[in-house]
């Protein structure tokens, strides 16, 4: 059986040297070159989810991938597909490199300029030892393969005040009551409310897993909150000025690690863009931008698009748009906020009705909500809507992903 090479790299002449030696090697099928890394997780997450023995072998990256550095891709790929082994190409073979790499997760280094014999010998051994793993994983170990685990949600405020928080914690009490394994994540680093709004005393935060190159279950466990409701919390610092610890990288790092972990994974990320909020938007499966019907908020809603665009985050048809507090005879209604913000929108909009809010948000009890409550039933309904729960009888359901929503994870580039 032919050993299938995912060669993957961004500067043309040097993808076409790959592919022609690759061609050369005896039993190997090169397929297709993916110039960056969006393309490439985004392609191996298409192959898994067709079929586990769809997946190649072997991906080659060469060190120039970008726009996500090639050892974060590296670890990206190692942890969401396991059983597919990664070779990096780089003009920098020295010991430093070397252990770095295999930290993150490669099976093997090729120095540049390229010789055939150091080529063949690495894809041949890498090759073994994927055919081995699968080998020895069985059909019965396809969802290791695959790699695919959990699916992220980020939920984000078009301003401050528009209910975002509100929006994530009722989804992932909808995810965690159907039965799904939940985590809620507060990445709303300088502000966050989750704790409150749950009435927790944590001594854990997001913080204290920033420094931590490898997350380890029993270092993720040791720093996540469980709540009464079942919901794993991932909590905002308690010191607002810890949360520069949290970068764009070690965001990436503890999102992949709670992805491994949970079902679902809902992330906070308020209403300020941080690099560690980016990461989270840029990785997610679903990206919720939250808004109220009224114009500065809609205008602001338009500015964030806009922005995450600009800086290659995520695109307008990508975002899916939630409306909150709606009334019957707002001038504002979904429709023109979807036609103003050129984002999906959610079918779902949220009722306003703070009255039934307003006693368990004073008591810092949002997860004692009355299941009468419209609002409740309407957020409800929404992460049924986008798949994170069972949708309440009655509820419009569409066919397929909502037109923001990712299968996959997406990295996009961000300017410095």
């Amino acid at each position: 059986m032919p050993t299938r090479i995912l060669p993957a790299g961004a500067d043309p002449d040097a993808v076409r040297s790959l592919v022609t030696l690759l061609s050369q090697l005896p039993d190997a099928e090169p397929v297709p070159p993916v110039t960056d890394s969006t393309q490439l997780v985004d392609t191996l997450g298409r192959l898994a989810a067709e079929s586990v023995d769809e997946l190649p072998e072997v991906v080659v990256v060469h060190e120039r991938i970008g726009p996500v550095p090639a050892l974060e891709l590296i670890r990206e790929v190692a942890l969401r597909f396991p059983a597919v082994g990664v070779i990096l190409v780089t003009t920098d073979a020295g010991p430093g490199l070397f252990a770095a790499a295999m930290d993150s997760g490669a099976r093997g280094l090729v120095a540049l300029p390229l010789s055939y014999e150091e080529l063949a010998h690495r894809v041949q051994a890498v090759a073994q030892w994927s055919t081995g793993v699968r080998r020895h994983l069985g059909h019965g170990g396809a969802e290791a393969l695959t790699g695919a685990g959990g699916r992220v949600v980020t939920v984000s405020g078009a301003k401050g005040g528009v209910g975002a928080t509100t929006v994530a914690i009722q989804l992932a009490l909808a995810a965690q009551a159907s039965g799904r394994a939940t985590a809620l994540v507060d990445l709303d680093l300088q502000t966050g409310d989750i704790a409150s709004f749950l009435d927790v005393q944590f001594r854990r935060s997001v913080a204290d897993l920033a420094a931590i190159n490898d997350i380890s279950p029993r270092v993720l466990a040791d720093a996540v909150f469980r709540h009464d409701t079942g919901v794993a919390l991932l909590l905002a610092p308690g010191e607002g000025e810890r949360g520069e610890e949290v970068t764009d990288r070690s965001a990436r790092q503890i999102v992949s690690a709670l992805r491994t972990r949970y079902e679902v994974v809902v992330v906070d990320c308020g209403a300020q863009l941080s690099g560690a909020g980016a990461a989270a938007v840029e990785m997610a499966d679903t990206a919720l931008l939250v808004t109220t019907p009224d114009v500065v908020a809609v205008r602001a809603a338009k500015r964030t698009v806009r922005m995450w665009d600009r800086l290659q985050i995520r695109k307008a048809e990508e975002t899916t748009g939630v409306v909150n507090r709606l009334g019957r005879a707002t001038e504002i209604q979904p429709a023109l906020v979807q036609r103003i913000t050129g984002t999906a929108l959610a079918r779902t909009a949220v009722p306003a009705n703070f009255k039934e809010l307003q006693a368990v948000v004073d008591a810092g009890r949002v997860h004692e909500l009355d299941s009468r409550s419209t609002v409740k039933q309407a957020l409800w309904a929404l992460a049924g809507e986008l798949g994170l729960a069972a949708a309440p009888e009655g509820t419009p359901r569409g066919g397929g992903r909502l037109r923001g929503d990712r299968g996959s994870v997406s990295l996009r580039r961000r300017k410095e």
